[in-house]
């Protein structure tokens, strides 16, 4: 079945989430864990299919990103000290808004909440003008909340309100905590139940906190992403790779992040599958030698400037014409996110659901110059699956300063260059009698300083007659004067050129990826709706094959075995299905879990060795041998070949079972 076929076939029977659901739970492609006690939100368990699935998408990343581009692959513990992500920001400002109702204790998410009380209103002013709205279905969290809504009415809103609605819903990742509360103010949103009014927004920490070591001094957390442990790791890796930049690491792991409210199934869990790549580039020379191969993808990208309009059409546009406009921020930048698409679609992403968001000024992380988010259309809505973002130096400066460890590249210079910079020199015969032990800290910290920092000391220096200062390690402010200190703009000739590289981080949340193929890979056939099918690619498909007996006669029984040892030796996976129901609903319910393809074995294989084989989507079937029809199979699966191409050699064979 062609793409535009298989479009039109999808689009005959509406999409059900709960007909979706009740195939994914009944298959067990996943379940929520611990079920038996009464489960615990935000975790979940992956069954046979689910786990195929998975391990299918992150062999088909890892040979996208980390064997196409050279990339150097690393496993970093889960486990990380309370210093380390205290000197990424992640103690500080890794957070969530969250308000609580005084009375009843419960806890909500601020900007969910707001998003959900504004959108409802909307909904009731459509219907209160006898507008049709869109359907889209709801999370359990929110029908059970609209059920009971006071606030809420079918009620027409006055048309300034409803564009100052619409304005915020397009804003809303970007509001801070303060903001959000102004918001639930001004609109008087309450607790969606009772209508109480809720407490300010505070932030909430999501780290999982725990104790490494049986003394629980030392304390520590479950990581809330890989990155940390690459650029800890930068040095080794800059050796690895003989010194050259830009090179790339990765790594495929799971994280954990403490959900204020857990829902929507994959799509908001507490522990999850992450893989990330951290770029190291030259801030200099962001420019990609690669990117001529993707500058003519055609992206709908929705930068900050539309979504600050209060607008969500995006712009349709070729990633080279993005870059060169300048609102995608360089060319390395732009490779990635065409790359971030064509590994999406490869997978079974519909490109007519994918857009790339620009975070917003106010939601920029303040040590990135760009970053975009591949988001992903769902019934849940826009989901964020994919972040791409420009980190700057920011992670490698902050380490190394921290731990007063140089992570930088030295790069030999053709022809020595003239520079100005600034230097700090101390009077040794003072700085002992004054600080006797102490003297290494104070100059260590000074000797670390920045260029920056340095400039700044000097300012300090001719303004106030001193500079002050605190080490770590010692008490109260340290003060020193130009007796003790000379800092000086110098001009200096360096053979050699010295740099902290920029990072260009792609990160894939592989679990809400695999939900949006899910819903982009289910339909159900328009001539029997109670006929499921999961359209995913072959490429990640849990199962390739399903073999077929036509019956349990022992004269099939040599044939199975052979087709089955092929198949094995091939490394293909597939299942046999010898139970004693028809062919039609053997196939239908392997429908259901996404294989690709039938061999069909009847008595003229056992006569002549030929078989038959069937593709899920449009149930086509040709004819030919046992080596003919597994070379297809291979080539459709591994290969990019189509059903057309890969079987325009067989015969067409019609089947009255289906």
């Amino acid at each position: 079945m062609s793409a535009q076929e298989l479009k039109q076939a999808k689009k005959a029977v509406e999409f059900n989430r709960e007909s979706l659901e009740s195939v994914l739970k009944r298959r067990f492609f996943f379940a929520p864990s611990f079920e038996l006690y009464g489960g615990v939100s935000g975790l979940y368990d992956y069954g046979p299919p689910g786990c195929a699935l998975q391990a299918n998408i992150v062999d088909a990343w890892r040979k996208h990103f980390i064997l196409e581009e050279d990339m150097l692959e690393v496993d970093c513990t889960m486990l990380t000290p309370h210093e380390v992500l205290k000197t990424s920001g992640h103690v500080e400002k890794f957070s969530d808004w969250m308000c609580q109702d005084p009375k009843s204790g419960e806890i909500f998410r601020a900007d969910h909440l707001v998003e959900e009380v504004l959108e409802a209103r909307l909904k009731g002013d459509k219907e209160a003008r006898g507008v049709a709205s869109q359907p889209a279905e709801e999370d359990a969290d929110k029908k059970k909340r609209k059920k009971k809504v006071k606030q809420i009415q079918v009620i027409k809103l006055e048309d300034d309100v409803v564009k100052e609605y619409e304005e915020i819903l397009a804003k809303i990742d970007g509001y801070s905590g303060e903001e959000l509360g102004e918001l639930m103010e001004k609109y008087n949103i309450g607790n969606p139940v009772t209508g109480e009014k809720l407490e300010p927004p505070k932030a909430f920490n999501l780290m999982f906190e725990t104790a490494i070591g049986p003394s629980g001094q030392l304390k520590g957390y479950l990581r809330p992403e890989t990155a940390q442990g690459q650029f800890l790791n930068f040095n080794k890796l800059l050796e690895f790779n003989n010194s050259k930049v830009p090179f790339a690491s990765a790594c495929i792991g799971k994280s954990f992040r403490n959900e204020i409210s857990p829902r929507s199934g994959l799509l908001r869990v507490r522990e999850f599958l992450m893989a990330e790549i951290e770029h190291f580039v030259d801030p200099n020379n962001k420019k990609h030698h690669r990117f001529d191969a993707v500058k003519d993808v055609t992206l709908k990208f929705l930068p900050k400037e539309v979504q600050e309009s209060g607008s969500t059409v995006p712009i349709e546009t070729t990633i080279g014409d993005a870059v060169a406009s300048g609102m995608v921020d360089n060319e390395t930048l732009g490779y990635f996110i065409a790359r971030i698409y064509q590994f999406l679609v490869s997978i079974g992403v519909d490109p007519e659901r994918m857009r790339f968001r620009q975070h917003m000024s106010n939601e920029m992380a303040h040590y990135a110059s760009d970053c975009w988010d591949a988001e992903l259309h769902t019934s849940y809505g826009w989901i964020e699956c994919v972040g791409c973002a420009d980190r700057s130096a920011y992670d490698l400066t902050v380490h190394a300063n921290k731990t007063k460890t140089a992570m930088v590249v030295r790069e030999r210079l053709d022809e020595p260059i003239q520079i100005k910079k600034w230097e700090i020199d101390f009077a040794k015969k003072l700085f002992g009698p004054k600080f006797r032990k102490d003297a290494p800290k104070v100059e260590s910290y000074l000797l670390n300083l920045s260029q920056e920092e340095l400039e700044a000391k000097a300012k300090e220096l001719s303004s106030e007659g001193k500079i002050v200062f605190q080490v770590e390690g010692m008490e109260g402010d340290i003060e020193l004067d130009d007796k003790f200190i000379t800092i000086e703009h110098r001009q200096k000739t360096e053979h050699v050129r010295e740099y902290v590289p920029n990072v260009i981080e792609p990160s894939f949340g592989i679990g809400r990826i695999i939900y949006a193929i899910f819903e982009h890979s289910f339909w159900s056939r328009p001539e029997d709706t109670a006929r499921a099918v999961l359209s995913f690619p072959p490429l990640v498909a849990p199962t390739k094959v399903l073999l077929v007996p036509l019956s349990n006669n022992a004269e099939l029984t040599p044939v199975v075995k052979k087709v089955s040892e092929i198949l094995r030796s091939e490394k293909i996976p597939f299942k046999v299905d010898d139970s004693g129901v028809s062919i039609g609903k053997r196939y239908s319910r392997n429908d259901e879990l996404g294989t690709p393809f039938g061999i069909t074995i009847d008595f003229e294989s056992a006569k002549d060795g030929s078989v038959t084989l069937r593709e899920r989507d449009s149930t086509k079937q040709v004819r030919g041998s046992v080596a003919d029809i597994i070379a297809v199979i291979r080539d459709i699966t591994y290969n990019g070949v189509s059903w057309e191409q890969g079987t325009k050699h067989l015969a067409e064979f019609i089947s009255q079972s289906e």
